[in-house]
């Protein structure tokens, strides 16, 4: 029965990845990233492909990793996604070593929102520990201060930022962030925990109208874990914070809070434009040199 089971859920697995979501075997990184296999072990190991973008100047640099949303870093047509792209641009330019890893292309992937929650291939914690193999793999080069590290992530790459950060028993991280930062995750998962680990000071940044992944679950683990902190942008939705997208209904959503696989998504310039200030803080605040180890 186990090996029947075993052997179905491949079969299931590989059909998703097929005939859903198949891999963008086109994709290409802008001008300016180079990119970087990165092996990762554990459940889902994999090498996956790191997309890295370097400042002008002589290192060692700090670095930011970026984890990209359910859509994938890139979208259908093969292109960097437009959030992505643009905390990339902001980030060189404030003098820091950007790092995208890419969880789904290698893995057979383009994206997994459209794929029911329950039988999502790849998963948080999964993403969590490429993140760890990531910060890993920047510890050792020359260009980086090892010690000026931060990590963000956009919904999925939120909730595995959280993975990350507070899974204080099934994540092995050689080298902790100085900072974390999570853009609307979905924080169901870590209220049921007993521990947080908190291996870097986390921040949380919620639309309080999100209705994909809704801030009543983050302020759910806010209060069971006060070191955490969560900032909400009043009327702002899930995607808030992406440059020129118009607000819209989203349609054949996988996780949808309301249960209907609608959700609504957009930018919102106030709380962007704000969001954008309290990053560029956050990371200033992490990466002046009194705050080093």
């Amino acid at each position: 029965m186990r090996v029947a089971t075993s052997m179905f859920r491949r079969v299931w697995i590989g059909l998703v990845a097929g005939l859903c979501v198949a891999g963008n075997a086109k994709a290409e990184p802008p001008p300016g990233y180079e990119v970087q296999p990165i092996d990762v072990q554990g459940a889902r190991a994999a090498t996956i492909d790191a997309y890295v973008l370097r400042p002008s100047g002589s290192g060692p640099w700090p670095a930011v990793v970026g984890l990209h949303g359910c859509g994938g870093l890139f979208n259908k047509n093969g292109q960097f996604s437009k959030r992505e792209l643009d905390w990339g641009k902001r980030w060189a330019a404030a003098g820091y070593v950007v790092v995208f890893p890419d969880s789904f292309n290698p893995r057979g992937f383009r994206q997994i929102c459209t794929v029911d929650g329950a039988t999502r291939p790849i998963r948080p914690r999964h993403r969590g520990r490429d993140a760890a193999a990531t910060l890993e793999w920047l510890s050792l080069q020359p260009f980086i201060d090892r010690n000026r590290l931060a990590i963000v992530g956009w919904s999925n790459g939120g909730s595995s930022v959280l993975e990350l950060v507070g899974r204080p028993d099934d994540m092995r991280v050689p080298v902790a962030p100085k900072v974390a930062i999570a853009f609307y995750p979905g924080c169901r998962p870590s209220t049921d925990r007993d521990a947080f680990a908190g291996r870097a000071p986390l921040t949380i940044l919620m639309g309080s109208a999100d209705d994909w992944t809704p801030a009543d679950r983050c302020r759910a683990l806010v209060a069971k874990f006060p070191a955490v902190r969560l900032i909400e942008y009043p009327g702002a939705v899930h995607g808030f914070d992406a440059p020129d997208s118009p607000r819209r209904t989203r349609s054949g959503v996988g996780l949808s809070a309301r249960g209907d696989g609608k959700v609504e998504v957009g930018t919102d310039p106030v709380a962007r434009a704000a969001a954008i200030a309290e990053v560029e803080t956050l990371l200033k605040a992490a990466f002046e040199p009194g705050g080093r180890k």
